[in-house]
């Protein structure tokens, strides 16, 4: 449904997006990962057409999307991290303007603003303002409302940030519901969790490029190997395994409230043990946050890049 071809996009003589290829597929959630300047954001303006790129080609169906814009907007569904509700109409009203903004027109905007309201869970909130909503339903209108016009592909930007765990629970649930509806959802969040839940395939940026993509687990053992080491923030060889890890690994293990977490192969993990007999650590399988952690750090990110 959505192709995008060695992507290109510069600010100040920086390339933030570096020949970035994707894909999405209907009835699916490709989550799109990393940390903050990674390119994310700017890609996915690219995508559903904000900015331009100044070089490589999307594709909507097959259709170019620089041939064929004005036809291929109606595919998009976009729901951004910002609240751009109207605040001056009911929830009914948000989604029945914003309905009539679609050219061709939706058919029925009225009809389709209640069976939206009904699946959101927002009927006893129609004729509420969004200021009287909760956070975690000013989230629901929002996404109901970026799919009014019933887009082919739906692009959701950090949609759970600030919400507590039940709302952010909810929203999983509708995410789910429209991918078993066909739609192919491209989905950025900080989330670890989310991304792992939520996600079909991943997508790893760092400094705008693809260090990892494919299945969550895939992409975790790809880019960090087989275990995590954690040892303790008192340790008394701490200062020794920073310098092994430097010299042996060639990495800079990341820190979590003094703890280290360092990612090891197998045979990584054995030299550590036969180096350091006497240290106290814990063995356990990598996940998503050890993945952004050691995206966040820079020798980190310089390695994998």
């Amino acid at each position: 449904m959505l192709e995008a071809e060695a992507l290109v996009k510069s600010y100040g003589g920086r390339r933030v997006v570096d020949r970035l290829s994707l894909s999405a597929r209907p009835g699916s959630v490709l989550g799109l990962l990393g940390p903050n300047g990674a390119g994310k954001t700017t890609t996915l303006r690219m995508l559903y057409g904000l900015i331009d790129p100044e070089e490589g080609v999307i594709r909507y169906d097959g259709k170019d999307f620089a041939v064929h814009r004005t036809e291929l907007k109606r595919y998009i569904g976009v729901c951004t991290q910002e609240d751009t509700l109207d605040y001056d109409f009911t929830v009914r009203q948000n989604l029945v303007v914003y309905a009539s903004y679609f050219r061709p027109r939706v058919e029925e905007p009225e009809k389709r603003a209640d069976e939206l309201i009904e699946r959101f869970g927002l009927h006893e909130f129609r004729d509420h303002t969004p200021p009287q909503l909760s956070g975690g339903y000013k989230r629901r209108l929002l996404i109901a409302r970026s799919v009014v016009q019933r887009p082919r592909v739906l692009f959701l930007d950090e949609p759970t940030t600030g919400l507590d765990p039940k709302a952010r629970v909810a929203l999983w649930e509708l995410v789910a519901s429209m991918r078993t509806d066909g739609l192919a959802i491209i989905l950025t969040t900080h989330y670890m969790d989310e991304a792992d839940r939520l996600s079909d395939d991943l997508l790893v940026l760092s400094r705008g490029r693809d260090v990892a993509h494919g299945r969550p687990g895939k992409v975790i053992g790809q880019l960090l190997g087989e275990h995590v080491l954690v040892v303790p923030a008192d340790a008394k060889e701490r200062e020794e395994i920073l310098a092994w890890a430097a010299n042996d690994l060639g990495k800079r293990p990341a820190t979590v409230l003094g703890e280290l977490r360092i990612p090891l192969a197998t045979e990584q993990l054995s030299r550590f043990t036969d180096r350091f007999t006497g240290c106290k650590f814990q063995v356990r399988a990598p996940n998503l946050d050890d993945l952004f952690l050691q995206l966040s750090e820079p020798a980190g990110q310089e390695e994998v890049a």
